[in-house]
């Protein structure tokens, strides 16, 4: 009865945690990644620090060089997407093209004319100008909103890395003396585990660009450069940034006047760079520094689209892997610790071990 009571509370504990971060999330979003971009910074604002700059010029220069490292990566695709703007009107009537297609299949198929399909649509489509002006305003809203948390991110960073040490001492009073030098290696292994994890995922980017970016090039797709650099982008944003990119760049590939060969094409490239990513990048790359069990990488990153939406399922990893190394580190919270980890993380991750399987004890 007292572990069930114990793991009860903890249930309790886990649920009210949810809620709240639901109904703060304006507040903890950009909040959240500002920390993580303060653990993902802070190697640069200590080696400035180190060459003879103060704090305040250190931690300025590191986002200074993180927001020319992306503002460069926009001019790139803005660069990419003037070219692609020049074929719209060729990729606008080539999907026409394939919307009526596919209006006959509906018609040979289920006796549905193209009138009948075009009253359903117009039905569907009622109070178009309402509907028009509000999705206007919706995405004026949203521009704006994501202007002002992106300031605001940037101005959490700012403080995160600024007042590291500070909020570093904090947490150890929070804790009894003995208890100290634990605290101390869990914040170390957090950052630790963050910076690696992000390094990690920015260095496979890169590669999948290269990759993808000579896959599409092969198979004949027009602007191939964009739409590696879009995959790329998207993996940011497990399992589905991924699936995502290969939609948009078969369904452009389509309107670009491809045939079945180009689209086959794009599916056969998605399907090797997914194969090279999964058992050769992760494990060389990003490495086993987050070691989450796969269902529990696939489960928080559900939970988190649920609570925070897209930055939640951008952050939930990261965040994950920060709570299992407190888990790891305190005494009652391992299990939990052990449950979330991978199983037999310390075995070889070779290609060979991955595709044969394991040991026969398993």
């Amino acid at each position: 009865m007292p572990y069930l009571s114990r793991t009860l509370r903890i249930l309790t504990l886990f649920l009210l945690s949810v809620v709240l971060l639901y109904l703060a999330a304006p507040v903890l979003i950009p909040l959240t990644f500002g920390a993580v971009l303060a653990m993902l910074l802070i190697p640069v604002s200590r080696w400035l620090e180190n060459k003879g700059l103060n704090r305040v010029l250190s931690s300025f220069l590191s986002i200074f060089f993180f927001l020319i490292l992306v503002a460069a990566l926009v001019a790139l695709l803005q660069w990419q997407i003037g070219d692609l703007v020049k074929d719209f009107s060729k990729i606008e009537a080539q999907l026409r093209s394939l919307l009526g297609q596919v209006k006959d299949y509906v018609y040979e198929k289920f006796g549905v004319s193209g009138r009948q399909q075009q009253q359903i649509l117009q039905e569907q489509q009622s109070g178009g100008m309402e509907k028009a002006a509000g999705i206007a305003l919706s995405t004026l809203t949203s521009f704006f909103g994501l202007v002002v948390d992106t300031v605001l991110v940037m101005v959490y960073v700012f403080l995160f890395i600024y007042f590291r040490s500070h909020f570093k001492n904090f947490v150890l009073r929070l804790v009894a003396v003995e208890n100290r030098l634990t605290a101390e290696k869990i914040i170390y292994r957090s950052t630790r585990v963050t910076q690696q994890y992000l390094t990690g995922l920015g260095m496979m980017i890169v590669l999948l660009w290269v990759m993808y970016g000579i896959g599409f090039s092969i198979v004949g797709i027009k602007n191939a450069v964009f739409f590696a650099i879009l995959c790329g982008i998207l993996e940011i944003v497990p399992f589905a940034g991924n699936i995502t990119g290969t939609a948009i760049t078969v369904l452009i590939a389509l309107g670009q006047g491809g045939n079945s060969n180009l689209v086959v094409g794009v599916l056969i490239t998605y399907a090797i760079v997914q194969f090279v990513q999964t058992y050769v990048l992760e494990p060389l790359v990003v490495g086993n520094q987050v070691n989450i069990n796969p269902l529990f990488t696939i489960l928080i990153i559900v939970v988190g689209e649920a609570v925070w939406g897209i930055a939640g399922m951008v952050l939930a990893i990261p965040v994950l892997g920060m709570f299992k190394v407190m888990c790891d580190y305190i005494e009652p919270l391992k299990p939990y610790g052990y449950l979330i980890g991978a199983q037999n993380a310390k075995e070889d991750k070779s290609i060979f071990k991955k595709l044969f399987g394991g040991s026969a004890d398993d």
